[in-house]
């Protein structure tokens, strides 16, 4: 298989979508001509599709959002980009309040297949405006599905997913995973959603992590291994719906779990996978539940200060001692 970055997976899988369907257009501030999106995601789709069907957009995420509504509920596919998840903020209402609401309280009667795509996630000293991750105001969001993936060939395959399904999507994406590479087929796929990964096996510690997270996992249960403790990494790849039966069955394997997110630990979605775990596995646990998250704190701008606050190697392979030990 070749190997290409997360961040060209992403504009394959739309570029296929949009060839494969007339009605899928893109929507969102500078994706066009002259930058392709602040991440480049959407680098020369304008140029193929043209303006009508790659629209650059007014700074406003609430339009942003309300338009994507609006079209999808007369059967457009429309995928709205917000350049950064914290300004999905201004877009609440219509993202929680009318896309997340409307086929159930219409019963049915019309569907919102809208994508919204946003990065989150901090790394890269931006400050607290644009570097939060707030997964879980989404997952707390009745009607929305959330998609949390953290490689190129889970990207690519649960964004064609998305594009294709009847229902609301938020699509998580995070700053740093854009240039990370990694295999893809050069078939057509997708990928499921509510199906979980385990991205490596173990026996004695499950390590439920998404997102960039995943990675710092992988690279700490590598080093757990060469100090005797072999640690299972589960990659949810969609939060909504959640996988509720691979965590479960891994944690009665293992009997231990540590849970490593980037979003503050209070109300967390580490929070909600731990109490999952208490609720459907408690009798199998062998040691109390630990979670790897932010403190309840903006991010700060200083280099020093951020790093300090983001989840790393040490922090998770401490938790795993924990248990293990």
């Amino acid at each position: 298989m070749r190997e290409i970055t997360y961040r060209e997976a992403l504009r394959e899988a739309l570029r296929e979508e949009m060839l494969r369907d007339k009605s899928v257009f893109l929507l969102g501030e500078d994706i066009g001509r002259y930058w392709g999106g602040a991440f480049g995601v959407t680098k020369g789709l304008a140029e193929e599709f043209g303006d009508e069907r790659v629209r650059d957009t007014p700074i406003s995420e609430s339009a942003i959002i309300g338009v994507g509504v609006g079209a999808a509920i007369i059967g457009m596919r429309p995928v709205a980009e917000i350049m950064f998840g914290d300004l999905s903020a201004l877009a609440m209402d219509q993202i929680a309040n009318q896309a997340a609401k409307l086929r159930y309280m219409f019963g049915g009667q019309a569907s919102v297949p809208l994508v919204v795509r946003t990065p989150f996630g901090a790394g890269v000293n931006i400050a607290a405006h644009h570097s939060q991750s707030l997964e879980a105001w989404f997952v707390h969001t009745p009607g929305l599905y959330v998609a949390v993936p953290s490689t190129p060939h889970d990207a690519k395959g649960l964004l064609k997913t998305a594009i294709r399904g009847s229902n609301p999507v938020f699509f998580v994406e995070h700053k740093l995973l854009y240039p990370v590479k990694g295999a893809i087929p050069e078939e057509e796929y997708t990928i499921p959603f509510g199906v979980a990964d385990v991205k490596r096996e173990g026996e004695d510690v499950t390590i439920f992590a998404t997102l960039y997270m995943v990675h710092k996992t992988l690279a700490a249960a590598e080093q757990l291994s060469k100090q005797g403790v072999s640690a299972e990494v589960i990659d949810p790849r969609t939060l909504v719906p959640l996988d509720k039966k691979s965590l479960v069955n891994s944690v009665k394997k293992t009997g231990r779990i540590v849970i490593v997110t980037e979003d503050c630990k209070t109300g967390g979605v580490s929070a909600e996978i731990a109490a999952v775990v208490a609720e459907e596995a408690l009798d199998y646990l062998d040691a109390p539940i630990r979670r790897v998250a932010e403190p309840d704190t903006p991010v700060p701008f200083s280099p020093p200060l951020e790093q300090f606050v983001i989840p790393n190697e040490k922090s998770i392979i401490k938790a795993v001692k924990e248990i293990v030990y």
